[in-house]
Parts: structure tokens; sequence; C-alpha cells
């Protein structure tokens, strides 16, 4: 079972602050992914900066997006 992202907030260190749908907001890094695919194109800040919430996950102009269950178990909880 995954947690629903229901909130979601670009950082300039090519970051995302995730809040999911049991209220937990968490830290997930972006750089590990800029290198490989799709997530190259990100790190166009511009685009980096269109992140918006999809249905149960996050996706941006480039149709690049994530499984909710990566961004919540490879994140950290800011919630401490």
């Amino acid at each position: 079972m995954y947690l629903a992202i229901k909130n979601v907030q670009p950082t300039p260190n090519y970051e995302l602050i995730l809040t999911f749908e049991n209220g937990e907001t968490r830290l997930f890094d972006m750089n590990p992914y800029l290198g490989t695919g799709i997530f190259k194109e990100l790190k166009d800040i511009s685009l980096f900066y269109s992140v918006k919430v999809s249905f149960d996950t996050i996706e941006w102009e480039n149709e690049a997006d994530l499984d909710p269950e990566i961004l919540y178990n490879d994140s950290r909880s800011l919630n401490e």
C-alpha cells in the first residue's frame, strides 16, 4: 500500500517537499535522478519548477513522473 501525494513544493536545490495523505511532510532529493533518462531535462530549473500533483503522485510538464512509493520510501521526514 502506498500513500498518495497531496502537495508538492520544489526547492532551488532540486529537492521536493512532499505532503502525503497521512499529513506527513517529507523531503525528496531529485539530484541522484538528474543524470538519467527523461529526468535529465529537469536540470532546467524552470522545468523542474513545473512539478504538480497528478492523481496520487507528481508529474512535470515533460511528462516525467515518479511512483509515490519511491517518493515516500526514498525521502526523509520533516515532521521530526
